[in-house]
Order: structure tokens, then sequence, then C-alpha cells
């Protein structure tokens, strides 16, 4: 023990990288051929969502509870558990992560933001993590059959959650604290999941932790539901493809 200082951080590791990658492509065989019907989902949801549809949060806020719940269940609780025993608390966290998602998709005042900065951070988020995050799988010189999918992954359904709540805004208080209790787990496993990737030696560890770096930047950029003399710009619309409205809390 007098020479624990020798040791890396990659010495605790509980597995392989190689290990870690398999997972993936065993998930991707597992639910074929669900990737293609989420990117679709996805891209259709980003559509209506760029256009302010005014139910898109909502919506959002539904289909996000069941892909961390469908991520526990289908991925680290059979898939990643039997190598790292952390897991399983993770997955209940990702448990704990849809029911304060399912609860935010009833509440009425959680509505499209207008344009600004912070609504252009979560389309940019949200696009990466439908769009950017299976790439690099082939961009690391791993097979395609190792992608990473929204809905799937936990790592892209992450960044889309993430994405997905900083285009959101809400008026009442209990509904910014469900958001920002989403968006707290979801920065906590994007730190989790960076702290393995960086462990493995994987690159793509600095394109997760830029992803939660720019939603960091994002939510400081404006607080859903308010304006004011800092933030004018980041309002809440309220049209079904609406003009954008500041909307305030009753006192």
């Amino acid at each position: 023990m007098s020479e624990w200082w020798t040791y890396r951080p990659s010495d605790f590791l509980m597995f392989a990288p190689a290990t870690y990658w398999r997972l993936f492509e065993l998930l991707n065989r597992a639910w074929w051929p669900l990737q293609p019907l989420l990117l679709a989902a996805g891209l259709a949801w980003l559509v209506g969502a760029q256009r302010g549809a005014r139910l898109a949060p909502r919506a959002a806020a539904a289909g996000l509870a069941a892909a961390w719940a469908f991520v526990a269940f289908a991925f680290l609780q059979p898939l990643y558990a039997p190598i790292n025993w952390l897991a399983s608390g993770f997955a209940v966290g990702f448990v704990v992560q849809a029911a304060l998602l399912a609860l935010l998709a009833t509440r009425a005042d959680l509505r499209p933001l207008g344009p600004c900065a912070r609504r252009s951070v979560g389309l940019l988020l949200c696009a990466a993590a439908l769009l950017v995050y299976p790439l690099l799988a082939v961009v690391s010189g791993r097979p395609w059959r190792q992608a990473e999918i929204f809905g799937l992954a936990p790592d892209p359904t992450a960044i889309g959650t993430l994405g997905a709540l900083l285009m959101a805004g809400a008026a009442g208080r209990l509904t910014r604290w469900l958001v920002a209790g989403a968006c707290t787990l979801a920065l906590g496993w994007c730190a989790l999941g960076v702290t393995t990737l960086l462990t493995m030696g994987a690159g793509q560890g600095w394109v997760l932790l830029g992803a939660a770096g720019l939603a960091l930047a994002g939510l400081a950029a404006g607080r859903p539901g308010r304006s004011g003399p800092r933030r004018p710009n980041c309002e809440v619309s309220t049209g079904s493809f609406g003009e954008p409205r500041d909307v305030r809390p009753a006192a």
C-alpha cells in the first residue's frame, strides 16, 4: 500500500474498453429495428419544436420519460450491471429521472421558448444527440454496430434531454423545479459518463464533456419562464406556433 500513488485511474476500471463498447453492439442487435424508428421520431419532434409547436415540450417530456426508463431496463440493468456493480444504482437514478419527466409532461405551464440563445443551444444539443453521437463509433474506429443511439444508449439520451429541456419554459414554480431536477440528473449522468470514457482513454469523453458544458452555458443564458433586464429575449411562446410572450408566475 506504500505505492498507492503509482496507480492510474484506469487501474480501477472493472472492465476492458472493448467489453464496454461490445455492450452497445449487443443492445443494438437485441432491439433492431428500433433505431431508425427512434431517429425518425426524434427528427419529427425536432422539426415541430423548431417551429414552436405548443405541445412540443410536453411531448418531449413524455417521450424522454419512456427513454430513460427503457435505458434503465434494457441497458443498465441487464447489460452494464454484470460488468459494473454500480450500474444497478445508475438504473435506479434513471427510473427516478423517468418519473420526474413523466410528471413534467403533465404540467400545462410547460411551454416552448421563443427565439433566444438558450433555445438555440437546445436545438444544437438535440441535433447532436440524434445525428452526431451515433457517428462517433465509426469516427473512433469502432464498428457501426456499436453506435450509441438516442433513446437506447444513456449518453445521447442525456444530451438530448438537456437539449429538449433548454427549449422549454415554465411559469409555475413546481414546473421550474422539475425542469431543474431533470437537468441536474442529466448533467450528473454526463459527469459519470465523462469520467468513465476518459478513464478508458476514449476521446469520446471530450465530446460528452463539451455537450455538458454547452448545456451549462445554455442554462446560464436564460431562466425558463421568466424574462427581465438581463435576459429579455428568453420568453415563453404561447401559440401553437405562437408569438413569444413573457409569462410571469402569480405572486
